[in-house]
């Protein structure tokens, strides 16, 4: 949409389009000439909420640099720990946003009696579902009916079979995933697959059993020389695997801000990641969904951010570019309809390409971020020739002309 405005009251977006009654104490953000997009979604992440372990509500730290970096890099919401948190820089109300929906489960040949407990408890909870029902019905004309015991079921595997959570397998075999798709067909689960690096050999079958994939199109992995079949990594891994009606979520090589100066391979680079998968024939639109609304699915949070739309989080980027241009740098950063990162006005970025206009109006500087702001956009004005100070005359120098021309001047 070009030239369209969004408005949010209390967080929450309340329109998104053109021609909107904008109240006349709303502040505002001028993104004119800039781009506008859904913050993005690390589906993986680790150091940029400092949480301790799950307990993310009381010991997150709103003030921790490497949140402001992530923050510049776009990202609003990430997962961590099996928890999906918002990035709310000098807040902790509100941080945490679902727990635990992504189970993590192992189903791999390298582990034939996992396997097969596996299967086990998915038959016992299986078996209890099925009572349960039919203890539903029938109690309808026999109110003394007893209700069928869960003792022994595992409360995990019920709560995948029942749809309130997702099982995660880490899995990138050939022969791993194809026996996960068999086993998510047969109990009729819908299995996320974390690594999937020879999941585009199996892509009809992911695809059949309706999987998730996780994946980072720059991993790199030569093929067993023991098998003729397919096998290896591939760049054109996400677009096959999309093809087949796999919904593809994009994850970096590293979960953390990397300052060790392996530059271009951590969390900040996100979009670069959503390249390369473009680069082996996935649609760009796609490729950008897989570092938003695909992500936020699989924690759990799909209906609150990863889309621009009403009723969801105000969590917005504005770049002075396209979202999938490794030089798009972005302006403002706004989490709930607070303004959280101004580039202008924060330490690592504001000499890249800077803005002739500081991000917050003069009056509002007290508010330190915390709201998204009014800015005007104001012409620069170039800066004025200091004059000169006369130079004392040495007395065995010839005189000069007074007017003396200089380059530029």
């Amino acid at each position: 949409l070009r030239d369209a405005t969004v408005l949010s009251k209390n967080g929450v977006i309340t329109a998104v389009g053109h021609e909107i009654d904008v109240p006349s104490e709303a502040k505002t953000l001028d993104a004119t000439g800039l781009r506008v997009y859904p913050g993005l979604v690390a589906i993986n992440s680790s150091g940029l909420v400092s949480g301790a372990g799950s307990d993310f509500a009381d010991t997150v730290d709103p003030f921790n640099s490497r949140m402001v970096l992530a923050l510049a890099a776009g990202i609003t919401t990430v997962g961590q720990g099996g928890t999906a948190l918002k990035l709310k820089r000098r807040e902790i109300k509100g941080v945490v946003l679902r727990e635990r929906y992504l189970a993590t489960m192992s189903y791999s040949n390298s582990n034939p009696s996992g396997k097969r407990e596996l299967v086990e408890r998915f038959e016992k909870a299986l078996k209890c579902l099925r009572e349960y029902r039919d203890w539903e019905e029938k109690k309808k004309d026999n109110k003394e009916l007893k209700e069928p015991s869960a003792s022994g079921v595992d409360s995990t595997v019920r709560s995948v079979l029942e749809g309130r959570a997702l099982p995660k397998f880490n899995a990138s075999s050939r022969t791993d995933l194809l026996e996960i798709a068999r086993l998510a067909q047969r109990f009729n689960f819908r299995p996320v697959i974390d690594g999937g690096t020879e999941a585009w050999t199996v892509a009809e079958e992911l695809g059949r059993a309706g999987a998730y994939a996780i994946l980072n199109p720059r991993e790199r992995r030569d093929k067993s020389e023991e098998f003729v079949r397919e096998g290896g990594s591939s760049i054109e891994n996400a677009a096959i695997l999309h093809a087949h009606g796999v919904q593809v979520t994009i994850a970096p090589l590293s979960t953390s801000v990397d300052l060790g100066g392996i530059a271009g391979r951590d969390i900040l680079h996100l979009s670069i990641d959503a390249d390369f998968a473009v680069r082996g024939g996935l649609p760009d639109a796609d490729a950008f969904k897989g570092i938003t609304i695909n992500p936020a699915r699989l924690l759990g949070v799909d209906q609150r951010v990863g889309t621009l739309e009403v009723g969801k989080d105000a969590d917005l980027i504005v770049l002075d570019g396209d979202v999938m241009h490794y030089q798009s740098l972005v302006q403002y950063t706004v989490v709930e309809g607070k303004l959280v990162y101004d580039k202008s006005v924060e330490l690592y970025y504001a000499h890249i390409r800077p803005r002739a206009v500081a991000a917050l109006a003069p009056e509002k500087r007290e508010d330190k971020g915390e709201a998204a702001l009014e800015t005007k956009p104001d012409e620069a004005k170039p800066e004025e020739p200091k004059p000169e100070e006369p130079k004392p005359e040495d007395p065995g120098e010839k005189p000069k002309d007074e007017t003396e021309h200089k380059p530029g001047g």
